[in-house]
């Protein structure tokens, strides 16, 4: 049986959700992984975990930089990174406090450009991948979401550009959205406001509950780092890949095809989002 080439890599929020799932499968693949995490002592190992853990502060740009050359210099080599470290705020835009939308911004936008920002360098003469993990709330807004939405559109754009000013050098890049995945993410997410007196309340109160639901029924992250490993050794890439259930996906699709005064309906729907809240 062919054997997968060994790869050195480097994935961000290793510890927990998707990041954890990709770092957990690449090493067992029998690739060199490292991970990232802002606390890697917050929990027991599990026994399958063969990577290690470094810690990194992602809104830091001197933490990012020494975890890349702690690589770089213990490995000689960096052929990976996965960009999948980031956090949720969750609540209307008018009760979140702004040091809490900046920290959603820094966390999941900058803190990937500060990632690839220590990577290029090297990837830049030597090669490399670069798989940044993108969400369907980057796609389309979510209701009380929008700091988590802003954040996600914005790494569609920077990853397209990133992928025309790398042209001539060896390094691809590509977005990764996940699609109904079970990572844990929304039990872990700061809630601004929406509390009883809040306008806000009632419409916020049920469109969160219904993304802790749907979270719950989703696929394993697993499905995301076998993506991840087949693109690995890929010849070319896309610029974005959706994985998750098939059905979920092609259902994506056809709503791509709804004009968005439909599709902004049957998102509110979704959400549970009653229009008597308010005019619009």
């Amino acid at each position: 049986m062919r054997q997968t080439p060994r790869s050195v890599v480097l994935v961000s929020g290793a510890s927990s959700g998707i990041g954890n799932a990709c770092a957990t499968y690449l090493s067992k693949k029998g690739h060199a992984v490292y991970g990232t995490s802002r606390d890697p002592g917050a929990r027991a190992r599990r026994a399958d975990e063969f990577f290690e853990l470094l810690t990194v502060e992602v809104r830091d740009d001197e933490s990012v930089r020494s975890a890349v050359d702690e690589v770089l210099s213990r490995e000689k080599r960096l052929d990976v990174l996965v960009c999948s470290a980031g956090i949720g705020v969750a609540g209307a835009v008018e009760e979140t406090a702004l040091e809490d939308g900046l920290r959603q911004i820094d966390v999941n936008f900058m803190g990937v450009v500060r990632m690839v920002r220590a990577a290029l360098p090297w990837m830049r003469v030597h090669g490399g991948s670069i798989f940044v993990l993108g969400s369907l709330a980057g796609r389309y807004g979510v209701p009380f979401q929008a700091y988590y939405s802003a954040s996600k559109r914005a790494l569609q754009g920077f990853v397209e550009s990133l992928r025309m000013e790398l042209v001539g050098f060896p390094v691809r890049v590509a977005l990764i959205e996940p699609v109904h995945i079970r990572t844990g993410f929304y039990a872990a997410r700061m809630v601004c406001g929406l509390a009883e007196d809040s306008p806000y309340a009632a419409n916020g109160r049920r469109a969160i509950r219904s993304m802790e639901e749907s979270e719950q029924l989703g696929s394993d992250p697993v499905l995301v780092a076998r993506k991840i490993s087949r693109l690995v050794r890929a010849r070319h890439l896309r610029a974005r890949y959706s994985v998750g259930p098939w059905l979920v996906r092609f259902g994506l699709a056809l709503r791509q095809l709804l004009p968005y005064c439909i599709l902004e309906r049957l998102i509110m729907a979704h959400y549970s989002i009653d229009a008597r809240n308010g005019d619009r």
